[in-house]
C-alpha cells in the first residue's frame, strides 16, 4: 500500500516535479528575502540529535546515525531545525567532543550542500548543571564587563519572584530573560553554535522564558547582540531565529524580533473516527492566520509573517487514545508519538493532507517536515520517531521519507 501512494502522488504532482532546484538559498550581511526564506521553510525538516549523535538527551541511545545524515542529503533537505541543542545536561558543553563532533557533520553535509542551515537551540530550561560551564571571557568582554574567572550562576538566572522555579523537576527551572546571567547564558549558547557553523536558533517558550518581559525590551537587547556577533562571524553573516509565539509573534517597538513565527500543529481529534486528526482554524490556540506581521529584521514589511508548525512534543496525557478535543493531546498523545501510532499509509496520507491544507488555508504557513524527534507512547524505536525508509541501515524507520521527497519535488 506504502508504495501504490507513493506511486500515485508521484503522478499527481509529476508536471512541476523538479521546479525546488531553481529556487534561491542565498543570504547574507542585508538579510534574508521573504522568497529565499520561505525557500527554506518550504524544505525544512525537524532532525533532534543530528549533530549531536552520542546519547544526546538522557540515557536514550542514537543509532542509526548515518543513515540520517544519508536521508537528510537525499530529500534535499534545506533547513534542519533542531539540530543541536541541551535539555539539561548542560556540563556536556564542557566537552571537546561535543563541539568537535558537531563541527564535522555540519562540514560533511555542507561539502554536499553549502546552502544547508542547520539550527540551535535557545531553551526554556536550565538545571543546576550549568554551574558546572566557564563563562567565556569574551562573553563578558562583548557585554561591556569586567572580565572574571567564574562559572555561570544557575540561581542567578531564576526569576527573584520565584515564577517557574523547578518548574520541570527540582533544580530544573525556565531562565528568566530579564536577569543578566540568563542574556549571558543565552549569548554564550548562541555564539557558541554560531562558530560551529549554525545560521538559525530557535529561541524555544519566549512568552515563558520572558515572564518578567512584557515589552520584550530584554528580549530585543539580547537579540540585538546576537545578531551583532553573526554580522562579524556567521558563516554567511546573517541568522534565521524563530521561537514559539503563542500571541502570534514576537514584536518590539511595531518591529518583529523574529525572522519567522513557529508553533505546534495543533491537531484536532475527530472522536468519531477513532485515532484520526484533521487542522482547524481557532481551534485551542492554533497560529492559522494569526501569524504577526509587521517590520521585519531584514527590512522588508508583511502583514503575515511566514511560519512554520511542527509535530510537538510534550509527553501523554491523563487518558490514552481518549479523545478531548478541549486539550492539547492528541488522543491522549503529543503530536509526534499520535503521529507514530498510526498505520503508515495514514502517516503518509496525512503529510499530503497537512502540506495541501496549509498551502489552501494560509499560504504564510508551512509544514515542518517530521524526520527525528522524541516520542512518548509504547515503541520498538529507541524511543524516538524518524522518518527513515526502513532498511538494514535503519531497521527502526517509519517510512516517511519519500513522501516527503515527493511533496517537496513537487514544487507545489
Amino acid at each position: 500500500m506504502r508504495i501504490l501512494f507513493i506511486a500515485m502522488l508521484c503522478v499527481q504532482l509529476l508536471p512541476i516535479a523538479g521546479a525546488a532546484q531553481k529556487k534561491s538559498y542565498q543570504f547574507g550581511k542585508a538579510g534574508i528575502s521573504r522568497e529565499v526564506l520561505e525557500n527554506y521553510l518550504d524544505r525544512a525538516i525537524t532532525m533532534v540529535y543530528l549533530l549531536i549523535p552520542d546519547r544526546p538527551e538522557g540515557r536514550r541511545p542514537y543509532s542509526y546515525h548515518a543513515d540520517d545524515v544519508r536521508m537528510v542529503k537525499d530529500i534535499g533537505a534545506k533547513f534542519i531545525g533542531r539540530a543541536i541543542y541541551r535539555w539539561g545536561g548542560e556540563s556536556l558543553l564542557n566537552k571537546a567532543a561535543f563541539w568537535d563532533s558537531a563541527r564535522t557533520i555540519m562540514k560533511r553535509l555542507h561539502a554536499s550542500d553549502p546552502e544547508m542551515v542547520f539550527q540551535g537551540c535557545l531553551f526554556e530550561i536550565v538545571t543546576e548543571e550549568v554551574n558546572e560551564v566557564p563563562v567565556p571571557a569574551w562573553v563578558f568582554k562583548d557585554y561591556g564587563l569586567p572580565v572574571q574567572r567564574r562559572n555561570f550562576s544557575y540561581r542567578a538566572m531564576l526569576n527573584k519572584g520565584g515564577k517557574f522555579v523547578d518548574h520541570w523537576r527540582k533544580g530544573s527551572s525556565v531562565p528568566d530573560i530579564s536577569e543578566q546571567e540568563t542574556q549571558l547564558w543565552f549569548y554564550f549558547l548562541a555564539c557558541s553554535y554560531m562558530n560551529i557553523g549554525c545560521e538559525a536558533f530557535h529561541l524555544g517558550q519566549i512568552e515563558l522564558i520572558g515572564m518578567n518581559d512584557p515589552g520584550k525590551k530584554a528580549w530585543a537587547g539580547l537579540i540585538h547582540k546576537i545578531r551583532a556577533y553573526a554580522g562579524k562571524h556567521a558563516r554567511r553573516h546573517w541568522v534565521i531565529l524563530d521561537a514559539h509565539v503563542p500571541y502570534g509573534g514576537m514584536l518590539y517597538e511595531g518591529s518583529s524580533l523574529l525572522d519567522f513565527n513557529s508553533f505546534p500543529l495543533r491537531v484536532k481529534e475527530l472522536p468519531e473516527k477513532p485515532y484520526e486528526g484533521v487542522l482547524a482554524v481557532n481551534f485551542l490556540d492554533g497560529i492559522y492566520n494569526k501569524s504577526k506581521g509587521g517590520i521585519t529584521p531584514s527590512g522588508w514589511k508583511c502583514d503575515h509573517l511566514p511560519y512554520l508548525v511542527e509535530f510537538d512534543n510534550f509527553g501523554r496525557g491523563k487518558a490514552p487514545n481518549v479523545a478531548d478535543t478541549t486539550d492539547h493531546f492528541v488522543w491522549g498523545w503529543d503530536e509526534i508519538s499520535w503521529f507514530s501510532l498510526q498505520p503508515a499509509d495514514y502517516r503518509n496520507s496525512w503529510l499530503a493532507y497537512a502540506h495541501r491544507w496549509l498551502q489552501q488555508t494560509d499560504p504564510n504557513g508551512h509544514l515542518q517536515m517530521p524526520g527525528n524527534r522524541m516520542i512518548t507512547c509504547p515503541n520498538e524505536s529507541e524511543g524516538s520517531y524518524r522518518a527513515n525508509t526502513k532498511s538494514a541501515s535503519c531497521p527502526i524507520g517509519y517510512g516517511q521519507e519519500e513522501t516527503i521527497k515527493v511533496l517537496w519535488d513537487s514544487g507545489k
